[in-house]
């Protein structure tokens, strides 16, 4: 199979993912039926279930009106081997403001549940803040997955497998960390192929990419990586804000770092800009981190 074939099908099966089935509808809740894309450890990725999530929610919308905002936990790993039901709460619904609640279960008890909030576009005040200046060119950075020499293959095929083309400033921390330990990074990020124009989809996946390298920061900031024997890991929360219009299969900038570590938690923040330097979204995670001693 050639790259681009590659690249298109990896991206194919993800849309396969975002599609959900709507099992059932009532006045106050409706139901929405998914599958998950296969993971080496068997947990589903936490961005996926986001965007299914999101996704339930906004089928529950009228198009006009935008998700701006969501905060969710996760409540229980996710089985990648099986589908999963999202029951989405219709909670409140203004002339401006519209609130949903989704929640993901699987074996009739709930892994994932949300809170997001959806606004009509209004005109008024307008600042952000800028993308940092010095920052590579994702042209001029290889692809993660070429940058894993020495590591199993297994790695390398995982991360050309994934739907995203991800591309670090910095080394990759799929092996031991080789920069001197500071809680930040710079990561750019697309889709590997074309997305259908609809807006609704863009904005699913720009919650499903949030989630990919924003716990490294956190990791950066003690010189460990992905590769500690025995470090064990799990996203606890996730809360984003959907600042501006973009697309997922143009270049984006994930600029990340990490505020505070304590008690067993780290704190990343992050924020999403496109190529052109327009702040897209700001996103929050906590996690849950322990590193053998």
């Amino acid at each position: 199979m050639g790259s681009e074939e590659h690249a298109a099908r990896t991206v194919e099966q993800l849309l396969d993912v975002l599609d959900l089935d709507q099992a059932t509808a009532r006045t106050t809740e409706d139901i929405f039926t998914g599958v998950s894309h296969p993971m080496p450890g068997g947990r589903i990725y936490g961005g996926q279930v986001l965007a299914q999530s999101l996704i339930a929610a906004e089928r529950t919308m009228p198009e006009e009106r935008a998700v701006h905002s969501m905060h969710g936990y996760f409540l229980r790993p996710g089985d990648a081997a099986q589908g999963l039901t999202i029951a989405v709460d219709r909670i409140h619904d203004g002339r401006s403001f519209s609130t949903r609640r989704s929640q993901a279960y699987q074996n009739g008890v709930p892994i994932f549940s949300m809170i997001a909030s959806f606004q009509d576009e209004d005109p008024g005040v307008e600042h952000a803040a800028p993308m940092p200046d010095g920052v590579p060119d994702p042209e001029s950075l290889l692809p993660d997955e070429e940058r894993v020499a020495g590591l199993p293959s297994g790695v390398s095929r995982m991360l050309s497998d994934r739907a995203v083309d991800v591309r670090h400033v910095g080394s990759p921390l799929w092996g031991p960390a080789d920069e001197e330990p500071q809680p930040r990074q710079a990561v750019w990020m697309r889709m590997r192929a074309p997305l259908p124009d609809d807006p609704r989809l863009h904005r699913a996946a720009l919650a499903y990419l949030s989630d990919m390298t924003i716990q490294e920061s956190i990791l950066r900031a003690h010189g460990a990586s992905w590769a500690v024997p025995g470090i064990k890991i799990a996203s606890l929360d996730h809360a984003m804000w959907w600042h501006r219009p973009a697309r997922v299969d143009e270049w984006l900038l994930y600029v990340q770092e990490s505020p505070n570590a304590r008690g067993g938690r780290g704190l990343a923040q992050g924020r999403i800009h496109a190529r052109d330097g327009a702040l897209v979204a700001s996103v929050a995670q906590e996690i849950m981190i322990r590193v053998p001693a």
